[in-house]
């Protein structure tokens, strides 16, 4: 399985940016999609999931600022960061895994990806 991200940056308190992710060589049907992000000295910690059937969940230290979407093709996520704080500053990973477990911890998802870096300055 593949899983390669892309749009990070730097941008200003405030901004927005838009991460894009896509999937190859996941052959199951069913799935769960996340992004993660770790922040330096921090542990990893999911920020948001959508699974096959459209179902997101986003982290209360994101909700109404970030947005979990899918693409129109097969294993395409999308993550728009909207209102950014320094605090969102941070390794972002793209990630997916079969069904199951808690969407919340960081260990659920099987594979994840090198990462991308967002950095938010004041």
């Amino acid at each position: 399985v593949q899983v390669a991200e892309s749009g990070g940056g730097s941008v200003e308190a405030g901004g927005s940016l838009r991460l894009s992710c896509k999937i190859s060589g996941y052959t199951e049907t069913n799935y769960c999609m996340g992004w993660l992000r770790q922040a330096p000295g921090q542990e990893r910690e999911v920020v948001a999931t959508i699974d096959n059937d459209g179902d997101s969940k986003v982290a209360d230290s994101v909700k109404d600022r970030f947005t979990i979407a899918r693409g129109n093709g097969k294993l395409t996520l999308f993550l728009q960061m909207n209102n950014l704080n320094p605090e969102d500053t941070a390794m972002y990973y793209c990630a997916i895994t079969p069904p199951g477990g808690d969407w919340r911890a960081v260990n659920t998802y099987k594979y994840q990806s090198q990462g991308t870096q967002v950095t938010v300055s004041s």
